[in-house]
């Protein structure tokens, strides 16, 4: 059955994988199942091609009536990485030694992981990730935790497609960024993801990912 397209609208163009829908997914998992949040860095120049082709996969996500309300800035300057390192590990040094309870540091503790933070410099690029409260128009945005953490899963996703290393950085409060980065008050940080290619003796904790019926409920 036909269907008249309406004005304002275009015909879907849907994907089609070059297999069957069970053999497409597989690869996917099979590639994704090797994405590791990884703290150990090569300084090896990474294109910006590629990272500015990632964040248009980024931009593709979903987002309430389409506001679109995320603003990626990058940063492979040298002296701001430096800057940014410096702010982040003194709301970690808060972090670790006043503000975290002693059951979130012994969750952490498996990890290894303290308030130095050496990647924010040795990663060849670190993008910041801000959420805009407001267009920037002035309008209105809607759902936008929801649409912001859909792109930078999308993002993370594209990134280790194109064989790149992430970490996914959460110094609190991350107010900070806005001030280093000069970012105007609609925009708030929202992740800081440093990005490069891992280090060749890099290493992860060993760890076990919830099977699928720990993560999943069927109703058929």
């Amino acid at each position: 059955m036909s269907h008249a397209t309406p004005d304002g609208f275009v015909p879907l163009r849907p994907y089609t994988p070059d297999c069957d829908g069970l053999e497409a997914a597989r690869r996917f998992y099979e590639v994704m199942d090797r994405r590791r949040t990884v703290r150990m860095f090569s300084d090896k120049p990474v294109p910006r091609e590629v990272v500015e082709t990632c964040l248009l996969a980024a931009s593709t996500a979903p987002s309430g009536a389409h506001k679109q309300p995320w603003r990626f800035v990058v940063v492979g300057d040298a002296e701001l990485k430096s800057k940014i390192r410096a702010a982040a590990e003194a709301e970690e040094h808060e972090f670790y030694h006043r503000r975290a309870s002693e059951a979130w540091l012994e969750d952490l503790r498996p990890f290894g992981t303290d308030d130095s933070k050496p990647f924010l410099e040795i990663a060849p690029w670190l993008i910041v990730v801000f959420k805009l409260v407001k267009a920037d128009d002035g309008g209105q945005t809607y759902y936008t935790n929801e649409s912001v953490g859909i792109a930078t899963g999308m993002l993370l996703a594209a990134l280790h497609h194109a064989g790149l290393a992430t970490l996914t950085h959460t110094p609190s409060p991350m107010g900070f960024l806005r001030t280093v980065l000069g970012r105007p008050e609609h925009e708030r940080s929202f992740l800081l993801i440093p990005v490069g290619y891992p280090a060749d003796d890099a290493v992860v904790p060993k760890l076990e990912r919830k099977g699928l019926d720990q993560i999943s409920v069927w109703h058929e």
